[in-house]
């Protein structure tokens, strides 16, 4: 995967816990710490907004729509 290099402006106590980090060889670099805390970050978010979208989901509206057209006859259907 390609990188590029980028410069951030970080609190310096949050700076020597990150060096912490990495001294005792729990991460590589602090390049791979902050990669990795945003991508855990970005994951976060996305299944939060993917749990808000669903719970304006109706149950029963989307059950029906599941259920349109399945109450035909099965022998119509391809076999696989």
């Amino acid at each position: 995967m390609p990188v590029t290099k980028i410069a951030i402006s970080m609190d310096t106590k949050l700076l020597h816990k990150l060096d912490g980090l990495v001294q005792r060889r729990i991460f590589p670099s602090r390049s791979k710490v902050i990669q990795l805390a945003v991508e855990e970050k970005i994951t976060k978010m996305d299944k939060s907004r993917v749990a808000r979208e669903s719970a304006k989901l109706r149950k029963s509206e989307e059950q029906s729509l599941s259920e349109e057209g399945s109450a035909g006859d099965f022998s119509e259907w391809p076999e696989y």
